[in-house]
């Protein structure tokens, strides 16, 4: 909680790293508890207000539950696209000013999750809310457990997690992460789940392919296209 979110929890005293290692298969429960934050803010608005403002109030909620850190990697990673070479990439997202792509990309997901939630019912939205950002959370972590860490260990800000997740581990992380889709209509569920973990897939083998493996921005990049492909295709479902 105290990584993935901004949410007052009690402080810990000391740190150890396995505490990070043991934490990961609760990521998708964490994202779980964002999203229904976020439904609540959905579900509330949508008695005040009509149109695109419920929608993006609740997309303004998840970026100030979470201080903005899965959009951050989001941008990170498109900005870095306009690198030559793996080293170049690598540099790119460890700059912490914004360009082009990563600008033009943090827009049209924002855009895109709003305009999607807007064309759900409430229901399916509220609903499709909790299952993205669980799965989002549950996508980061699959990347987690089959990549190797491109950037530098020494200059990380955390470092690398997987090393220490078992099966174990990722069945509990499975089991958070998908869960939630249990609160929607089976068809709504499975398409929206097969559009997500498609561009999820495809976008850890860009990873793979161009920076080596993963970083935390690209675990940023992850959950949000899992999110944003998640929230159309329940839209297209509608």
């Amino acid at each position: 909680m105290q990584v993935l979110t901004r949410l007052p929890v009690p402080r810990m005293q000391g740190f150890a790293e396995r505490w990070m290692e043991r934490g990961v298969k609760y990521f998708p429960l964490t994202g779980a508890i964002v999203g229904v934050g976020c439904a609540g803010v959905l579900f509330m608005t949508s008695y005040l207000w009509h149109g695109l403002l419920p929608a993006l109030l609740t997309v303004a909620a998840g970026i100030l539950i979470t201080g903005g850190l899965h959009e951050d990697g989001f941008a990170d990673f498109f900005d870095s696209m306009g690198g030559a070479t793996r080293e170049a990439r690598l540099a790119i997202m460890k700059d912490s000013r914004i360009g082009t792509y990563g600008a033009l990309a943090l827009g049209a997901g924002v855009a895109t999750k709003i305009f999607a939630l807007e064309g759900l019912p409430l229901s399916i939205a509220t609903a499709g809310l909790i299952a993205a950002h669980a799965g989002g959370r549950l996508a980061a972590v699959a990347v987690i457990s089959l990549l190797p860490y491109a950037g530098g260990i020494s200059a990380a800000k955390i470092k690398p997690l997987g090393r220490g997740v078992t099966r174990a581990d990722l069945a509990i992380a499975v089991a958070f992460g998908l869960l939630p889709l249990l609160f929607l209509p089976g068809r709504f569920a499975l398409t929206a789940l097969a559009a997500a973990a498609i561009a999820s897939l495809v976008t850890a083998r860009n990873a793979r392919r161009l920076l080596g493996g993963y970083t935390g921005d690209v675990l940023g990049a992850v959950e949000q296209i899992y999110e944003i492909s998640f929230l159309l295709a329940l839209a297209a479902c509608v």
